[in-house]
């Protein structure tokens, strides 16, 4: 028959495996209450909190830091039990990869690293996401039982918080891409959409910007004493930026082209604005033409533009004179006025550089000579069927290329 002793020994043991049993409930309790959390779309620092909680309250963890990725190249510590600020302070990023597993950090130099014993790397999708340093174990501590509880919530917290950062940076990249296609069909509302078409002269364009938006321009005047003015410009940058720097140039143009000065003034007013506009941060190359048919005579002014090239019956001309880009300075040291006599049927041929940009799969870049050729042996088709024979010779060229760079082209065809 039992005696007194041994029935008190085994009541002990049945209260002490009670007291492990609650303990083991409200752990699952609170890892439901996490989960449960997560599923309620708890903000980031709320399931942060709680997960601190969870370590210190109900599996008694003495020291703890977690880090988390904050962006694709730094880290942060989102929560912390007993270490100093000072040393949270510290630097570890460059320290983390090389943990690639769960490890002991025993004997670690580092400061903050010396309060800890194991650490536990979290990985998703092949990539660390966090990183969990515990220390101050007891002799007495279930340290298995402990280590594989926390590397479990920590997954659960860790994994939660990185697909809510991913689902933000989609959100915002959604949005970014709603904004960008908006401005891109801002910005097609400035590009002309038809192009004169007369007895006497023939424009039409091609506009493709890279992603929707770039800082590609041409444009045209036509006055009521018959003179045509057409230009093209390339905006230094890409993208939203360039684009609203476009949008400017394009008011700016408008205005000042209005006021009917000779091309040298009308250039040094222009390279004011954009200075002033950009305050010599961004410039401008652009190429700018007035046509008269009662003289058939061409003046313009190239502003570092590419040579657009004027291929006649009686000649082939790189219209290479003018001044350096626009924007850069605040005053234009000269500016030389181009003259052409047209006889006969011409064509001219202007682009951006995202044109001689492209390559093909061998990575052979599309040349000027390539472009001038094409040109010489094309110049008496009319604009449209000129440009559509072009963009197919391109696409022919650049296979399964992409494009570069934002192009545009600006053909004039003057009759005879």
């Amino acid at each position: 028959m039992a005696n007194f002793s041994d029935i008190k020994k085994g009541l002990s043991s049945i209260e002490a495996l009670e007291r492990e049993l609650n303990l083991k409930q409200l752990q699952i309790n609170r890892l439901l209450g996490i989960t449960q959390a997560i599923n309620n779309n708890m903000p980031a620092d709320g399931l942060y909190d709680m997960y601190k909680s969870f370590l210190g309250w109900e599996l008694g963890v003495k020291k703890m830091a977690l880090f988390v990725r904050e962006d694709d190249e730094g880290w942060r510590c989102a929560g912390s039990i007993g270490i100093k600020d000072e040393l949270l302070q510290l630097d570890i990023g460059p320290l983390l990869p090389q943990y690639t597993r769960l490890k002991s950090v025993e004997g670690a130099e580092h400061p903050l690293l010396k309060e800890f014993d194991i650490v536990i790397p979290v990985q998703h999708k092949d990539r660390a996401i966090a990183y969990v340093f515990i220390g101050g174990f007891r002799e007495e501590d279930d340290m298995y039982g402990k280590v594989q509880f926390i590397t479990a919530i920590t997954n659960v917290i860790a994994v939660a918080i990185e697909n809510k950062r991913l689902f933000k940076r989609q959100l915002e990249q959604e949005r970014l891409k709603r904004e960008v296609e908006l401005a891109g069909e801002m910005q097609r509302m400035l590009i002309p959409k038809g192009l004169p078409q007369n007895a006497h002269y023939d424009l039409a364009g091609v506009y493709r910007p890279q992603i929707g938006v770039g800082g590609d321009y041409f444009d045209y005047m036509e006055f009521d004493d018959g003179k045509l003015v057409f230009c093209i410009g390339d905006i230094s940058g890409k993208g939203v930026a360039a684009a609203l720097l476009m949008a400017n140039f394009q008011a700016n143009f408008h205005t000042l082209i209005a006021k009917r000065e000779a091309l040298d003034d009308f250039i040094h007013d222009l390279n004011r604005t954009v200075n002033r506009v950009t305050d010599g941060d961004k410039f401008i190359t652009f190429f700018i033409a007035e046509y008269d048919p009662a003289t058939r005579t061409l003046q313009y002014v190239n502003a570092g533009h590419n040579p657009p090239l004027l291929v006649s019956d009686d000649q082939c001309l790189l219209l290479n004179k003018g001044c350096t880009i626009l924007g850069s300075f605040k005053t234009l040291p000269q500016v030389e006025i181009g003259r052409v006599h047209i006889d006969g049927h011409a064509s001219i041929f202007a682009y951006t550089d995202g044109l001689t940009d492209i390559k093909d799969p061998s990575g052979r870049f599309l040349d000027e000579q390539m472009l001038h050729l094409y040109v010489r042996e094309n110049y008496l088709k009319l604009p449209v069927e000129f440009n559509l024979g072009l963009v197919e010779q391109i696409e022919r060229f650049k296979g399964s290329q992409n494009y570069p760079d934002d192009f545009t082209i600006l053909t004039c065809r003057i009759f005879g």
